[in-house]
């Protein structure tokens, strides 16, 4: 395989890389959020590449689909379950960013402050 082929995968892994960073080491609760938002798009983006084939045809039955025979189709068309699951991951990560947000700014306004180890110390 070329490093064309593999190039999503490894945007995917840096992503993915960066997301977990970002979660794991960052202290501010916005900069946690960005990582979250991060890491979600390169699983996004390994679901996309994994339903993606070269050359590919649009999962549409028509009439052109039945000329050329259904094992044709099967073996040109993309995957359309990987682009379904994203499309819902997609919706679900973004209700929790938004809770996540409200959230933070509940925080800022309790607490004055987004860093997670003020709000430990304040919280006793």
């Amino acid at each position: 395989m070329s490093f064309e082929a593999n190039f999503p995968y490894i945007v995917c892994m840096l992503l993915v890389s960066i997301g977990l960073y970002c979660i794991l080491c960052k202290k501010n609760l916005i900069k946690i959020i960005l990582g979250f938002i991060i890491l979600s798009d390169g699983v996004n983006l390994f679901f996309i590449a994994l339903g993606y084939k070269a050359h590919g045809i649009p999962p549409i039955l028509h009439e052109e689909t039945f000329q050329h025979g259904l094992e044709y189709f099967y073996r040109a068309a993309v995957d359309p379950l990987p682009q379904a699951f994203v499309l819902t991951a997609i919706v679900i990560s973004m209700g929790v960013v938004t809770a996540a947000l409200a959230l933070a700014v509940k925080i800022y306004q309790l607490y004055g402050t987004l860093e997670t180890t003020k709000i430990r110390r304040l919280k006793h």
